[in-house]
């Protein structure tokens, strides 16, 4: 079974290798090499296509006909000529000036990078999305650098693996350039989980969507992938729109789409600016608005502002003596609300401190909460970005909301449930998020979808169990035969795991504690030159043994909250479901911590004024030593004088 999550970090450590390798710096290399994975797409998915145009081509003089443009179109593929394909520019010779190659306009090819530039603009000339976007820079690389890149990428195992993987990889490199190119103007790039969540509460279906501060395209591409595993096709059933003022950004949107098989209208530049245009005159007209906008900007011009419209509930606070607007954040919110239409819903990430921010803040608030529309708010802990630190909300609004739940508000503190990817940064996995989505379900009163995500729970156990002896295999090869015969011996467990999640845990985690001591022991029997190799496979099987725990885990974290049977309750520090009245009591303040409460910390049966004491005597006595140390450094230093 192939890694793909192997695989990607793999060819990101390859491709940054050769960028420390050159001069380059990562803003000039994110774009170029981001193309090249586009090109990769485009000539993979280019390949299928052609494949099946061939099964039904009509032959002439005994030959099948060639391809023509036309045929890709009417499957909505790019065609490339055969100087844009992929399998063209890796088997070019060393020598390009001997091979005699010319431009789409006739000039001399003297460089692979120039060879490249020619692809770029030849795939441009298929597309008119792409018109202007993919970059031609590639002699700014050497010949060398260039030509290790794109043996990088033509990676056989992204042919195996087959499906989106080349999006997924594109993004994954998205999400590591972010860390290096940040734009003076905010992120290009919003995290996954993020992403997932609001398009998981919205659960878009079909309409027009507008992400008016676009960036790199990731609510539309994660749309894309929403429509589409739900059995529709996002291009048929949804129409994309975005504003990005940042045309680098927009570029990166644009290609990050084609990547992904989404066509879009993305307006970038000044006309883009959203406080001052409405690009695509969407207002009252969208089901969906989803966005990331930058947080709190200032020095907005309060009367280009006013006149751009789109403020249902009026203008922020504004600075009478500049005219200016002193915090933005209110503008997006009023944004948001004002392009949906009766039966839309918006999704979004705003700066925490909006929750609860006073004065016009706060009346802008008070009308918004009073109109019924705020659905759901949650609260996002520290470090899920890739270049800020600071904690975050996601809102969302529903004009459509059901009877039972019109005049109520789903708040979720979710600031202390979250895995740790590395130290500075956190994630949602997909069962947190999928938990997370289920409190909402059950408050919308969708308990058939609560069911049946345990069901899917216990399909992903099921599965995993199944394919624990295929897991163990490699690691079986490379162990001695007593340890070998040890090992499957205390597997047999696996032939009647069942749903018993509290002794299935047990047996997992013993396993695992088994396999350990399998390790130990199989290094004083194999040669010393398959250890390293027997423990890496020894530690494979363990990381795949503590993925059955972690489904197991969050199966339990949300069965213990709402039952079997999916009931909702309220639960002290995670949700808690409010009347618009009790938001009213407290001054309309939308901070989920603010009616969740804080949930009971367990007594560690550590006695406080004890350990008080013991910490008071440890300090003394630390304070007693270096008292000590410093009159001897003191008396060592008069000795020298």
């Amino acid at each position: 079974m192939i890694n793909i999550r192997k695989l990607e970090a793999e060819l990101w450590e390859s491709a940054d290798l050769l960028r420390q390798g050159s001069k380059l710096t990562s803003n000039q290399y994110c774009m170029p090499v981001l193309a090249l994975l586009f090109l990769r797409y485009a000539y993979s998915r280019y390949k299928m296509v052609e494949a099946e145009i061939l099964q039904s081509r009509p032959m002439r003089g005994g030959r099948v006909m060639p391809v023509e443009p036309s045929d890709f179109a009417a499957k909505s593929a790019l065609y490339l000529p055969k100087e844009a394909q992929f399998d063209y520019l890796v088997n070019l010779p060393d020598n390009i000036i001997a091979a005699g190659l010319k431009t789409k306009d006739g000039n001399d090819i003297n460089s692979l990078g120039e060879a490249v530039n020619n692809a770029m603009q030849l795939v441009e000339d298929q597309s008119e999305q792409l018109i202007g976007i993919l970059p031609k820079t590639y002699t700014n690389f050497s010949d060398e650098l260039l030509r290790e890149l794109l043996r990088i990428f033509n990676n056989k195992t992204i042919d195996e693996v087959g499906g989106d993987v080349i999006g997924r990889i594109y993004e994954y490199f998205l999400s590591k350039f972010a860390k290096a190119v940040a734009s003076d103007d905010g992120v290009f790039f919003t995290p996954k989980s993020l992403v997932k969540m609001l398009v998981n509460v919205l659960e878009p279906k079909q309409g027009v969507m507008l992400d008016p501060a676009c960036g790199s395209g990731g609510m539309f591409v994660q749309t894309g992938d929403f429509v589409n595993a739900a059995g529709m096709n996002a291009n048929t059933n949804m129409t994309f729109f975005g504003q990005e003022k940042v045309e680098y950004n927009a570029q990166l949107c644009l290609m990050n789409m084609a990547v992904h098989g989404l066509n879009g209208k993305i307006v970038s530049g000044d006309e883009a600016n959203s406080f001052y245009h409405d690009a695509h005159n969407l207002v009252g007209k969208c089901d969906y608005v989803m966005a990331n906008p930058p947080f709190n900007v200032d020095k907005v011009k309060a009367e280009s502002a006013s006149a751009a419209g789109r403020l249902p509930f009026g203008l922020p606070g504004v600075n009478a003596k500049t005219k200016e607007i002193g915090n933005a954040n209110y503008l997006w919110i009023s944004y948001f609300y004002a392009y949906l239409n009766e039966h839309g819903r918006a999704g979004f990430v705003m700066a925490s401190s909006a929750t609860d921010s006073a004065n016009k803040d706060k009346d802008i608030r008070e009308k918004l909460v009073n109109t019924g529309d705020v659905d759901v708010m949650v609260s996002v802990g520290n470090n899920f970005f890739y270049t800020l630190s600071l904690p975050c909300s996601l809102w969302f609004f529903d004009r459509n909301k059901n009877e039972a739940i019109r005049d109520k508000v789903l708040f979720i503190d979710a600031r202390n449930y979250y895995t740790v990817v590395d130290r500075t940064l956190n994630e949602w996995t997909e069962w947190q998020l999928r938990n997370l989505q289920a409190i909402v379900h059950l408050y919308r009163g969708e308990k058939e979808k609560y069911q049946q995500l345990l069901v899917e729970y216990n399909n992903a156990v099921d599965e995993a169990v199944a394919a624990l002896r295929e897991q163990g295999q490699p690691f079986s090869d490379l162990i001695d035969k007593d340890t070998q015969a040890h090992f499957w011996g205390i597997m047999g467990w696996i032939n009647d795991a069942g749903h018993d999640y509290a002794e299935l845990k047990k047996r997992v985690e013993d396993q695992i504690r088994q396999t350990k001591a399998c390790v130990k022991s199989a290094e004083e029997f194999i040669e010393k030159r398959k250890v390293k190799a027997m423990r890496k496979a020894g530690d494979g099987f363990c990381e795949y043994l503590n993925e059955i725990l972690t489904i197991i885990n969050e199966r339990e974290w949300l069965v213990s909250k709402f039952g079997e049977d999916g009931q909702y309750q309220d639960v002290l520090g995670l949700c808690k479901i409010a009347t618009i009245q009790e938001i009213a009591e407290k001054n309309y303040s939308l901070t989920p911590g603010a009616y969740v409460g804080v949930a009971e910390q367990e007594d560690d049966g550590v006695d406080f004024h004890e350990r008080m004491n013991e910490i008071h005597a440890e300090l003394a006595k630390l304070n007693s030593e270096a008292n000590t140390l410093m009159e001897e450094i003191q008396k060592a230093w008069e000795e020298l004088k």
